[in-house]
């Protein structure tokens, strides 16, 4: 049993991970004369709210606003004999870990804080965490090893709507036209076509969510008609808003139909959707257009 002072501290921290790299803060040179990298975050304050303490701490080290997830993993580190503010204690830490993301177009980091605990803020990749050539405290290992992406299911509705078009194709499209949207900067795989149409919200039937999404990306009104098939894709990586996702997107593909003398124009402002046009079917087929598997999916239905 220690005879030293106790001193228990509790802490909470983000893993915010973006495509192949993780941010971290570099311990001040005071507190470790190696170069030593951790987890942004830092000591909560009497009465502070964890969630609200890692915010202000990523904040104070890296610059950067983030979020936090509502989950948390705690790890405790105990160190019987251990040198704080010069003198032997018998320290024990607890460290609350919270999943974190910032914007895809945040800044670059830096150090806000004056004369903290940090001295440097940056992306790493995550192979240098891996192969240590980027030196870590343990907790860093820790929580990458117990890190997962949020798991995201969202359902959608699309339109496939397709029309005979005014010239030009191959035997074999005759020319065939089908609607699509082009993804704006907000979206997943930007500047890729797609079929009109998203998700479906709550408690709404998909064909008059279906309905909702052609009207505001397109401006026309849309009937919707039998649904011809379902499509998914399974894939991990950083979502529009920053944060590391494990996606999983269900697609109910209806057939629809549209004024076909009335010109699409985009009617939501600063959606997900920067254009639409009626698209050569072969344009699709052959690649010519950066299309979604999901246009193609449905061409072939």
């Amino acid at each position: 049993m220690s005879h030293l002072p106790r001193r228990q501290r509790v802490a909470a921290y983000a893993v915010i991970v973006r495509d192949d790299a993780i941010l971290l803060s570099r311990i001040a040179p005071r507190i470790s004369a190696e170069e030593l990298w951790t987890l942004p975050g830092g000591g909560l304050d009497h009465g502070e709210d964890p969630r609200d303490a890692v915010v202000r701490e990523v904040h104070e080290e890296t610059g950067l606003d983030a979020r936090v997830g509502a989950e948390a993993r705690v790890y405790s580190a105990h160190a019987p004999s251990a040198w704080r503010d010069g003198k032997r204690v018998d320290a024990h830490a607890l460290r609350i870990v919270y999943d974190g993301w910032v914007a895809p177009d945040a800044p670059e980091p830096r150090v806000v804080e004056v004369d903290g605990s940090t001295v440097e803020a940056r992306w790493v990749p995550l192979a240098d965490v891996a192969s240590g050539a980027v030196p870590t405290v343990p907790m860093v290992r820790e929580a990458l090893a117990d890190h997962r992406p949020a798991q995201v299911q969202r359902l959608a509705a699309y339109a496939v709507v397709r029309r005979r078009g005014r010239a030009g194709g191959s035997a074999a499209s005759a020319g065939d036209e089908v609607l699509l949207t082009r993804i704006s900067a907000v979206g997943h795989h930007p500047g890729a076509w797609t079929l009109p149409g998203g998700g479906v919200d709550h408690g709404e039937r998909p064909a008059a969510a279906l309905a909702r999404e052609v009207r505001e990306e397109c401006g026309l009104p849309c009937e919707v008609g039998a649904l011809l098939g379902v499509h998914d894709v399974h894939f991990t990586g950083t979502a529009p808003t920053g944060r590391r996702e494990d996606y999983h997107g269900v697609h109910l593909l209806f057939a629809a139909s549209v004024p076909l003398d009335a010109e699409p124009r985009v009617t939501e402002a600063a959606g997900t959707t920067d254009a639409v046009a009626w698209v050569p079917v072969d344009d699709v087929r052959t690649g010519r257009l950066e299309a979604l598997d999901v246009v193609r999916h449905a061409l072939d239905l």
